[in-house]
């Protein structure tokens, strides 16, 4: 594994797509990540990006002239009730896996989400990603639970946990 070049964390643009939609098809393709089902092209990654609205931000991760890695933040629900509450995404590109980009890029999120209006961060990580759930850990989150058999993927049942991290409560 070589360095990865020193990063820079930046607003996600148009020019983006392309990246955005490789490094999530690579992790659809793993299996341990999302539900989501692909091939995204750049132009339908360049619609996801322009459909969503402030508080929905997509950052991407660049090391040298490549995009390493995209995270993002989404509105929990639509019910006002929850309106401080994100959920977070954070993809790293194969190459790039295990240096640093991840935790980078969750730093970012945990970092902005207050400006956004988010007091707490949530994520849905499937329990076989020993990656995403450590990165989780590493950053303050809890394991809240796991959703058993929360939706199917390739006909299988499939279990879901969720982390989360409260911004303006200490952990107790």
């Amino acid at each position: 594994m070589g360095r990865v070049p020193p990063l820079r964390i930046r607003p996600a643009g148009p020019a983006d797509a392309g990246a955005i939609a490789r490094i999530y098809d690579a992790a659809i393709a793993g299996g341990w990540s999302t539900f989501a089902t692909g091939p995204h092209s750049a132009e339908e990654r360049r619609g996801w990006l322009a459909a969503r609205g402030d508080r929905a931000p997509v950052f991407v991760a660049e090391g040298g002239e490549a995009v390493l890695g995209w995270a993002a933040l989404a509105p929990f629900s639509h019910r006002a009730w929850y309106d401080g509450v994100a959920e977070y995404t954070v993809y790293v590109a194969e190459e790039a896996r295990g240096r640093g980009v991840g935790r980078a890029m969750l730093r970012h999120l945990v970092s902005a989400a207050p400006g956004l209006g988010y007091w707490k961060l949530v994520g849905l990580i499937f329990p076989e990603n020993a990656a995403g759930l450590a990165l989780a850990r590493g950053h303050g989150f809890r394991v809240v639970g796991t959703h058993l058999a929360h939706s199917r993927m390739a006909g299988e049942w499939r279990d879901i946990t969720v982390v989360e991290r409260h911004l303006e409560v200490p952990a107790g």
